[in-house]
């Protein structure tokens, strides 16, 4: 009896535990997606260009003028040429609701909007033999901004350097 009674009162306690160890775990995280504890960095301003053409931003975290060459619209599935439009940078996909908004110094996508036509597009940095890419922290900056492409199998780069 005395043993039964000490069985319970572990079990118990173990219950009592897992449950307070369970419950932190299921509060509002606040910093999901991940954010630097530093100042947001300046939103891109002025006219970033690579090798199928160009971005131009205006400064105020939404608008953009676009101006790519085929190839590129045809990757993205947007219209060739010069095109106003708006943008957001994405946290790439995360449980459980998938990508949200984040600051670009943290982003894993870039979203274009053009008029009824959007694309969703991995912003990353792809290694020289083309087997591996970086994504993530640091990768997106106030003059790059990387797009990854990953095609039969390699990884490549459209990279959008700011024209100072």
């Amino acid at each position: 009896m005395l043993l039964d009674r000490f069985l319970r009162n572990i079990k118990l306690t173990l219950i009592t535990v897992c449950i307070l160890l369970f419950i932190p775990g299921c509060g509002d995280s606040s910093n999901v997606p991940y954010e630097p504890d530093t100042p947001a960095p300046e939103e891109h301003s002025g006219k970033f260009i690579s090798d199928h053409g160009s971005m131009t931003f205006d400064g105020d975290g939404s608008s953009v003028v676009i101006d790519f060459d085929d190839e590129l619209a045809e990757k993205l599935g947007l219209p060739s040429g010069e095109h106003e439009g708006s943008y957001v940078f994405l946290s790439g996909d995360l449980p459980p609701g998938g990508s949200t908004e984040v600051r670009y110094d943290v982003a894993h996508e870039l979203k274009l909007m053009v008029g009824d036509e959007t694309a969703v597009v991995a912003v990353g940095l792809a290694s020289e033999d083309g087997k591996s890419a970086s994504v993530g922290t640091g990768i997106v900056t106030a003059d790059r901004i990387p797009l990854l492409f990953y095609e039969d199998g390699v990884n490549t780069n459209v990279i959008f350097n700011k024209d100072e």
